[in-house]
């Protein structure tokens, strides 16, 4: 079945760099639209990146343009999220996904991981 397993969160200072991986497995990763996203306590789901299969295209919302990278290795089914000036309000669980979908509740992802926690605090 379809696993989305991240790693590489914790507890970084205020203006710190974080590397987050996503390994996937029970799909054919290579052709597969790849999405980061996050949730802040209290607050709603905020997608944050997307990569199309080949790395090719990448699409960054504007609270994380110019300071997170998103880059996949197809032949390791891994996705990647680099955070570079990391800030406290970047202080969320972050979770991969993908298979975006149109639902009547609104948009919603199929599949996504169980999440790394990050906290950006001095």
């Amino acid at each position: 079945q379809v696993q989305l397993v991240e790693s590489g969160g914790g507890l970084v200072q205020p203006g710190g760099s974080l590397r987050l991986s996503c390994a996937a497995s029970g799909f054919d990763f290579s052709i597969t639209f790849m999405y980061w996203v996050r949730q802040a306590p209290g607050k709603g789901l905020e997608r944050i990146s997307s990569i199309n299969n080949n790395g090719a295209t990448t699409w960054y919302s504007d609270s994380v343009k110019g300071r997170f990278t998103i880059s996949r290795d197809n032949a390791k089914n891994t996705l990647y999220l680099q955070m570079d000036s990391l800030k406290p309000e970047d202080t969320a669980t972050y979770s991969c996904a993908k298979d975006l979908v149109a639902t009547p509740e609104g948009w919603k992802y199929n599949y996504r991981g169980q999440g790394t926690q990050v906290t950006v605090s001095s």
